[in-house]
């Protein structure tokens, strides 16, 4: 069942900025009814990144998010617009949010946020061999990095006091490669 079983029949953007693209489709269902579906285009590539230094010591950066009305604690995020290396974003979103630059770089996962009214794609890096430079936050931002063992961010996630999806998925992932022994 890899074919797509949705027809469009029109469509109209209801809503665009420089970060989204909300579109308005009228469609035939897969089981043949009429509807409408709407999906919202992101513009940017989601990146995440994951710091782990020798000690086994993580970096969280907590902020208010406006979309949630809630505090939220996250691994480091930010955005690469599409067709770029999100490699480089994820970088510039490290030392912007946290001031490290981290020497090692790896590619730790890739995910879709939310598929069913997105196209909102993510990709996650797993940082180390650190040095400790100047933080340079967006003036949108106002963030508290918080040093904590990578044990502490794991029970973070399971006491549900870490939802968002990509650190979630970021933390569990590198759990799972230190037990396989595949992080030292």
């Amino acid at each position: 069942m890899e074919y797509n079983p949705w027809q469009v029949t029109g469509e109209k953007n209801v809503y665009d900025n420089p970060w989204i693209r909300l579109t308005e489709y009228q469609v035939i269902n897969p089981s043949g009814g009429k509807g409408i579906y709407g999906k919202v285009h992101f513009k940017n590539t989601a990146v995440g990144v994951l710091v782990l230094d020798e000690q086994l010591n993580t970096y969280l950066v907590g902020q208010y998010r406006f979309t949630l009305n809630a505090y939220s604690w996250e691994i480091p995020e930010g955005g690469a617009p599409v067709g770029t290396d999100p490699l480089e974003g994820g970088k510039r979103e490290l030392l912007e949010e946290t001031g490290l630059v981290a020497v090692q770089w790896e590619p730790l996962l890739q995910l879709h946020l939310s598929n069913s009214v997105s196209d909102e794609w993510a990709v996650v890096y797993l940082a180390r061999d650190l040095r400790q430079e100047t933080a340079e936050p967006e003036e949108t931002e106002q963030l508290v990095i918080r040093k904590l063992p990578f044990a502490a961010a794991v029970d973070m996630v399971e006491k549900g006091e870490i939802t968002d999806s990509i650190s979630v998925a970021a933390i569990y992932k590198v759990q799972l490669l230190l037990a396989q022994g595949k992080l030292k």
